[in-house]
């Protein structure tokens, strides 16, 4: 019983680093732009997609890992100059614009992906013995590039120049631009950024996942929810959430129904809201 436990709570270790990753992009361009990108979701499978058809066509799946953050960038980019920039002061419009751009992705992948799910064969094909069950290499590999990713954008927003405007526009957005801060290129750039994160989040979780047009349905309100629990704009802690709400409906799957762990995520959030609305993970206020 505790070995199955134990293999449960590495499962909702491996993936709840993969939602901190999708869940950072989420929380970055809402807490910059004030956005609610109901679309991210479908940049993830989008990414899952592009990682599919990347090992279809070059037979190479850790391309995948260089070429779709790249493209999702460049879209994210493209998305908030085009689409999102014109409805920026309208926050209905701005929902609206998302939704629609969600509904074109899922519409565009299922004309061209197909409506049938897709495996991905696992790119290590190695099992090693955890608590004496035979656990896939991949899975571990995955926790870790994830891991490595969220620890990289925490160094990018840190250590470099981009990343200390993106934190000034965010905590004062009149005052930075006073200082000389190009907002406007800040504000795409960190779009592309938060596309970038969601499209590696496909690509690490494609193997361990079905590839479908509908991927996205089911990560994007787990995102919210980590969004809210952590703390809006509290990045390390919309990350904590992530971790900890993977792990807990993780374990619940185990002995219930996926709807059922859900629900207690929802109750959950509901209960944070209720009692610490700034997030479990923000400063109590005196």
């Amino acid at each position: 019983m505790y070995d199955l436990i134990g293999v449960l709570l590495l499962n909702g270790l491996a993936w709840g680093l993969i939602i901190a990753l999708i869940a950072l992009g989420l929380s970055i361009i809402f807490g910059l732009l004030d956005f609610i990108n109901v679309a991210h979701g479908d940049l993830f499978m989008i990414g899952a997609v592009l990682a599919w058809t990347t090992v279809d066509v070059t037979g190479n799946f850790w391309i995948a890992f260089v070429l779709v953050p790249l493209i999702g960038f460049a879209a994210g980019c493209l998305i908030e100059r085009g689409i999102m920039r014109p409805v920026e002061n309208s926050p209905a419009l701005s929902i609206v614009a998302s939704f629609g751009l969600s509904l074109i992705l899922q519409e565009g992948v299922r004309a061209t992906f197909g409506t049938t799910p897709k495996r991905l064969m696992d790119p290590l094909g190695v099992t090693i013995e955890i608590f004496g069950f035979q656990y896939e290499a991949y899975r571990l590999l995955a926790a870790l590039i994830a891991a490595l990713a969220i620890a990289g954008f925490f160094l990018f927003l840190k250590r470099t120049k981009l990343g200390t405007w993106m934190r000034a526009v965010r905590q004062d957005r009149e005052m930075a631009i006073a200082m000389g801060v190009p907002a406007d290129r800040i504000f795409m750039f960190t779009f592309g950024i938060g596309a970038a994160l969601a499209m590696l989040g496909g690509v690490v979780a494609a193997p361990i996942t079905s590839v479908e047009f509908r991927l996205g349905l089911d990560v994007l309100p787990l995102c919210f929810i980590a969004v809210i629990i952590g703390g809006l704009g509290n990045l390390p802690g919309t990350a904590a959430a992530a971790v900890l709400l993977a792990v807990m409906e993780g374990l619940i799957t185990s002995v219930a129904e996926p709807t059922t762990a859900r629900i207690v995520s929802l109750v959950a959030m509901s209960v944070v809201l209720l009692v610490r609305p700034n997030g479990i993970f923000a400063p109590a206020r005196r």
